[in-house]
């Protein structure tokens, strides 16, 4: 069974407990953030769109303030540590919503919502954050590119899992109750992330060349708190993934408060607008799940990064032509639901192998400072820009005029940053470490 598994998913010798392991890690977390995130965006809503629009300004704010808090975690601290310190802050907090909802109920109202909306956003990017720069840091760019598709399968049985779990849960639990299942999940993300990095997976290297798991951890990555904003400004490399995800985000952020504006019209209540949120979003798990169980490993594999992160935008420009042709709910669920199969499906584990051949200090600080604020930099960006076209009066027909130019922009950095990338990983492959060399600075 294990060499049938092997040979199916393009395994190799060593690879499939690791495999396993962060593909349970990511599962804990996405059921974590998926059972939440309903209730965040119809929280969100209550004082109407324009306001979802100055939360994101105020998320963008807080998760740049956040940043250099990190990067001096990550220069202080083993890797293991200031990956549990963080999980661990998130899970306490989560806990004190819950004492907050249970013990102070009065105290609970649009302020307190707001708040939540804010931290969650903040919790959502920086959860995913940390965990694939761990994987970034244990695989090697090969491994990146034949396992990061099948690893994703686990966080998406887990978006999957965690709205089902939610609906489950909520009515005999109650609502705060999930604040603790969550909080519960990231505790056990923390075990599995110390499992992750204890079961060393083969690199490929000779015994001689490769560091064991307690040499590793023994090392801080040491440096600036400040050094991931200034990696990302003198890099060519990293400022390209920078503009990749500052474009992605700005076109995502588009397809957000078009679903926001149709949900209001269909629906009024709170209740129901998360419910309808709720089975969008499952919906589009289960075309996720289909699309990197059946196509994901197959494209980065024949056709390379270059083509798995040139998809994205070609897919999301004709998906926007479609819906501004058509303008039902229906197409505008098509659009989110294959925009977001390809995106997680497969420009993510295709993005993420772009942060295999970096330093190990710029996998967590310089992919910390491009995955939460440079993301929700794009968020703000993309949110006033679809305020503003709404105001003038283009709405709709006015976002396709946007969104195809950048979809051409985004489509031509994806394909030169996975061919950027193959060139960094050939390069490292001829200039192998030697025997005790240190291991975090190997690719600049």
């Amino acid at each position: 069974m294990r060499e049938r598994l092997s040979d199916l998913f393009n395994l190799r010798r060593g690879e499939l407990a690791p495999v396993l392991i962060a593909g349970l890690f990511f599962f804990c977390i996405l059921s974590a953030l998926m059972m939440l995130r309903p209730a965040r965006d119809a929280l969100g809503m209550e004082q109407g769109i324009d306001s979802v629009r100055w939360l994101f300004i105020g998320t963008a704010v807080v998760t740049l303030a956040v940043n250099p808090m990190f990067g001096w975690l990550v220069s202080r601290f083993r890797r293991l540590h200031f990956i549990s310190a963080t999980y661990a802050f998130f899970a306490l907090s989560l806990v004190g919503f819950w004492a907050l909802l249970v013990f102070a109920p009065g105290a609970v109202g649009t302020r307190s919502g707001q708040v939540f909306y804010v931290w969650f956003s903040v919790f959502n990017l920086f959860v995913t954050m940390v965990f694939w720069a761990l994987l970034a840091d244990r695989f090697s760019s090969d491994q990146g590119r034949r396992l990061f598709a099948l690893i994703a399968v686990g966080g998406t049985l887990g978006a999957i899992f965690g709205p089902w779990l939610a609906s489950q849960l909520a009515e005999p639990l109650g609502t705060p109750a999930l604040l603790l299942v969550a909080a519960a999940f990231l505790g056990f993300a923390i075990a599995l992330a110390w499992w992750l990095v204890w079961t060393r997976p083969d690199r490929g290297a000779s015994p001689a060349e490769a560091d064991s798991p307690a040499a590793e951890e023994a090392r801080r990555i040491g440096g600036s708190a400040w050094a991931g904003f200034r990696a990302v400004f003198s890099s060519p490399y990293l400022l390209g993934i920078a503009g990749y995800v500052l474009t992605m985000t700005v076109v995502a952020t588009f397809i957000y408060f078009t679903r926001l504006q149709m949900v209001a019209g269909a629906e009024s209540g709170l209740d129901a607008r998360t419910g309808l949120l709720g089975n969008i979003d499952m919906w589009t798990q289960v075309a996720v799940l289909v699309l990197q169980l059946t196509l994901t490993g197959q494209i980065i594999r024949r056709f390379g990064l270059a083509v798995a992160l040139a998809a994205l935008p070609v897919a999301t420009a004709l998906g926007f032509i479609g819906l501004a042709i058509y303008g039902s709910f229906a197409m505008l669920i098509a659009l989110e639901a294959m925009s977001k199969a390809v995106q997680r499906g497969l420009t993510r584990p295709a993005r993420e192998a772009l942060f295999t051949v970096i330093s190990r200090e710029d996998k967590y600080k310089a992919k910390a400072f491009i995955d939460t604020f440079v993301y929700r930099a794009g968020d703000v960006v993309g949110a006033q820009t679809e305020g503003l076209l709404g105001r003038i009066g283009l709405a709709l027909g006015g976002l396709v005029t946007v969104v195809v130019p950048l979809a051409l922009f985004w489509a031509m950095l994806g394909l030169w940053l996975g061919r950027a990338q193959q060139r960094r990983a050939d390069d490292a492959g001829r200039t192998l470490p030697t025997p005790g060399a240190p291991a975090d600075r190997q690719v600049s």
